[in-house]
């Protein structure tokens, strides 16, 4: 066992081959060293020791998930916000379920609300990706990176064009999701936990806002409201169930958690969906969910203005980093409004660099205790509290000989 091994730590040694024999007190010694050397200011691991892409999770993120009830190298699940540009990790607890771990402000993302249509467009992607251990970059320019895999299947179906789009570090974007050094390190250490666990790779839900009935009700003019339905309903799924959604593409559009009635007649992207079964008990929480969210919406068009479809506007960051970016230069922004009409609506900073956040109205304490005048050093994820229990609705319950629901033409249109 090496010194980083009998220190507590996984996957930090150089070489896992290359044993240090130390006992009693040389062993308190060396790990005196190591920890000094690898753990900087405020327990966060410091990117100068050893190579970047093995630096472990830090302490405080390990005690947060054992208090969860959750082990280091078990599954995780990423969900990202653009309009919040947030970044949720939810990580498998013991009970088989995903519980959310940490949110991250997002420092730099580019585009505007929207899927990626083509190379060139500066669009960060939005859908359903998953992330095998190739896709992992450790030398990458941004400190350390993953790709999302674009174009996935969907986006295939549809002659979406474009390659390399993915998370990393550096604050800087050109259609991709941008974090801090400090932040794309963690997330990338947990990344590197849950493949040693046996993940064979996790999703990633990208959304372009919080798929409340109030952002349905306040997009409801945006040209891409039918897609943003489409995702919205794995978003459900997930929510309901807590389980990483089973996620097919047939008739060029997303089908959840689908179970192929003809194993032999598998799903295609392009063709027509085959006949599929989805279980009873999702099936109907989905569609309840989904009715009580557009009678919610459709009240809320007659109280929120619908807001604007915005052309030309290069992306968001966070509120505690927008907070700290004085204008540097300023872009026009087009603005179409809902009744199509472009008009001007002034500037927008386009920042070269991006310093430390300075204030933030509301801002969580422990995000606001990491927030150090250093450049490009991350702001602490926030840490979820424990959601109190409410009594949700039980799905009903499965009559015996009940068949399962069965689409009669091969699949749910989302209308």
């Amino acid at each position: 066992m090496s010194v980083a091994q009998k220190c507590g730590f996984r996957g930090i040694a150089l070489n896992r081959r290359f044993v240090i024999p130390v006992r009693g007190a040389a062993l308190a010694a060396a790990c005196s060293l190591f920890l000094a050397g690898c753990v900087g200011e405020g327990g966060v691991a410091s990117p100068t020791f050893g190579p970047k892409h093995l630096q472990p999770v830090t302490p405080s993120t390990v005690a947060l998930i054992a208090q969860k009830g959750m082990d280091t190298d078990s599954p995780i699940l990423l969900r990202i916000f653009k309009e919040e540009s947030e970044l949720e990790i939810w990580k498998q607890a013991r009970d088989g379920k995903y519980a959310l771990l940490k949110t991250y402000p997002i420092c730099k993302w580019s585009g505007e609300l929207g899927p990626k249509i083509k190379q060139g467009d500066r669009q960060a992607p939005e859908g359903f990706y998953f992330i095998t251990p190739e896709l992992m970059n450790p030398r990458s320019s941004y400190h350390l990176a993953f790709n999302l895999g674009y174009p996935n299947d969907f986006d295939r179906a549809h002659g979406r064009t474009g390659a390399h789009l993915m998370v990393h570090g550096d604050c800087s974007s050109a259609g991709c999701y941008a974090m801090t050094d400090e932040q794309v390190q963690e997330i990338y250490a947990l990344s590197r936990e849950s493949f040693n666990g046996g993940q064979l790779g996790f999703q990633v839900q990208a959304f372009p806002f919080r798929m409340t009935a109030k952002n349905m009700a306040r997009h409801r003019k945006n040209p891409h409201m039918a897609f943003w339905r489409m995702l919205k309903e794995g978003h459900d799924h997930f929510e309901l169930t807590k389980l990483a959604p089973k996620v097919d593409v047939c008739e060029k559009r997303y089908v959840f958690n689908a179970h192929l009635l003809d194993p032999s007649q598998p799903f295609d992207a392009a063709g027509k969906c085959p006949e599929y079964e989805i279980p009873e008990a999702i099936a109907v929480a989905a569609r309840e969910k989904r009715n009580s969210d557009d009678s919610s919406a459709k009240l809320l068009s007659n109280l929120v203005p619908a807001a604007p479809v915005t052309t030309g506007h290069d992306g968001g960051m966070h509120e505690t980093f927008a907070a700290g970016v004085p204008p540097q230069g300023a872009v026009a922004r087009s603005v179409r409004q809902p009744s199509g009409t472009e008009v001007v609506t002034g500037s927008t900073a386009q920042p070269r660099s991006v310093p430390a956040p300075q204030s933030r109205p509301q801002q969580d304490p422990a995000m606001a205790a990491s927030l150090g005048s250093a450049s490009r050093r991350a702001p602490a994820p926030r840490q979820e509290p424990e959601p109190a229990a409410v009594q949700q609705p039980a799905p009903p319950a499965a009559l015996p000989g009940a068949t399962p629901i069965r689409p009669t033409n091969g699949g749910f249109s989302f209308r």
